[in-house]
C-alpha cells in the first residue's frame, strides 16, 4: 500500500510550535505503522518549506525540535524520501478538484489520478486541519466537462489507519513474496521462469515492490483491453495515452512504459535479448520496459501486443541500460 502525505493539510493553521510538534509526532507514528504493514509513505519536498504557524515556516519551527529528531526529520523530507514527485503520474494540465479547490500539483491530485487509473493510493493528513474528512471526493475535468470522479481514503489517526491496514491481505516483505503473489494474480501476463532472478542479492525495498505490482496491474489491464483481433478498446486507448505516452520536462509526468533509445538497442542488444518463455528455440528482443525510479529498477516485456498471446514479462530487476 502506498500513502502520500497531504501537503494541503499544512496551511499555517497551528497556533504554536508545541501543537505542531504533537501533530508531527502523530504523522511519524502513522509512518511507522505503514512501514510495519509493508507499505510506504511518500512525501513532497515542499513539505519541508510549508507554512506552519501564522508567522513561522517549517525551517523555523523545526529548530525548536530535539537535535536528533530535527536531523532525522529534515533528512527524510529533503534527502531520503521517498518523494512522490520523482515518479509523478498526473500532469500539470490535469484539472482536478476537491472540495471546490483545485488540487492539481498536490498529493491529493496525485492520489486521485492514480485511483482513477487503477493504482491504489491513499492519503495521510496532518491533524488538526481542515482535511479531517474521509473519503475525499475528487473530480477530473477536461475542457470544463466532468470526466471522472473518485473517492480517496484519507487518514489522520493512527488507530483508524492501522485498522484499515490490518484488513489488507497483502504484505510484501521479500522479492520472493513479490514473485509468489504476482504470478497467479495477473492472468494476462506470462512471467518467464527466471524473470525475477535479477533481484537476487539486491536489498528488498517496499516501495519498489509495490511499484512493480502497480506496473504489472497496469499491463494486465491494458492486455485485457484488446479484442480477439488484438485491437484496443476505448479503455485500452485511455491506458495507452496515460501510461505509454508523454514526455518529461516542463512539469510533464513522462510515460512509465517506454521503448529504449536506438543507441541503447545497439549497445545493450545482448542484455535485452531473452529466451522465449514458451518457445525454447526462439528469443525475444524486449526493449520496452516499465520504470521504478527509487531505486532504478525496470521490468522488460514483449511488445507489441499480439492477438492470442499474453504479454511476456522476461525481466524484473535493476536498470539494464546503465552507462
Amino acid at each position: 500500500m502506498e500513502f502520500l502525505v497531504n501537503d494541503l493539510s499544512l496551511e499555517g493553521q497551528y497556533p504554536d510550535v508545541q501543537t505542531f510538534q504533537a501533530a508531527m509526532g502523530r504523522l511519524m507514528k502513522m509512518k511507522e505503522s505503514i512501514k510495519k504493514f509493508g507499505g510506504e509513505m511518500f512525501c513532497h519536498r515542499k513539505v519541508a518549506t510549508a507554512q506552519i504557524t501564522a508567522t513561522m515556516s517549517f525551517p523555523q519551527v523545526v529548530q525548536v525540535f530535539d537535535r536528533n529528531k530535527r536531523q532525522s526529520m529534515m533528512q527524510w523530507l529533503t534527502r531520503t524520501g521517498p518523494f512522490w514527485e520523482d515518479a509523478r503520474l498526473h500532469s500539470p494540465d490535469d484539472y482536478l478538484v476537491c472540495r471546490d479547490e483545485i488540487v492539481t500539483d498536490s498529493a491529493v491530485g496525485e492520489a486521485a489520478w492514480c485511483c482513477m487509473n487503477g493504482i491504489e493510493r491513499h492519503l495521510v493528513s496532518f491533524t488538526p486541519s481542515q482535511w479531517e474528512v474521509s473519503p475525499l471526493s475528487v473530480e477530473f475535468f477536461e475542457d470544463e466537462e466532468l470526466k471522472k470522479s473518485v473517492v480517496v481514503d484519507n487518514f489522520w489517526e493512527t488507530l483508524t489507519l492501522e485498522t484499515a491496514l490490518e484488513k489488507k491481505p497483502i504484505v510484501l516483505d521479500s522479492w520472493d513474496q513479490l514473485r509468489k503473489i504476482a504470478l497467479p494474480r495477473f492472468s494476462n501476463l506470462f512471467f518467464s521462469g527466471d524473470a525475477f532472478n535479477p533481484l537476487e542479492g539486491h536489498p528488498f525495498v517496499h516501495g519498489a515492490a509495490h511499484r512493480f505490482m502497480a506496473l504489472f496491474h497496469t499491463l494486465d489491464r491494458f492486455m485485457a483491453c484488446h479484442d480477439e483481433f488484438g485491437k484496443r478498446t476505448a479503455e485500452g486507448h485511455d491506458i495507452y495515452q496515460n501510461f505509454f505516452t508523454g514526455k518529461k520536462g516542463g512539469g510533464g509526468r513522462g510515460a512509465i512504459f517506454t521503448d529504449s533509445s536506438d543507441d541503447e538497442k545497439v549497445e545493450f542488444k545482448k542484455e535485452m535479448t531473452f529466451k522465449h518463455p514458451q518457445c525454447p528455440d526462439e528469443s525475444l528482443f524486449c526493449t520496452w520496459h516499465g520504470k521504478v525510479q527509487t531505486p532504478q529498477f525496470r521490468i522488460h516485456f514483449s511488445w507489441p501486443v499480439k492477438a492470442g498471446e499474453p504479454i511476456y514479462i522476461v525481466y524484473v530487476g535493476p536498470k539494464i541500460t546503465k552507462r
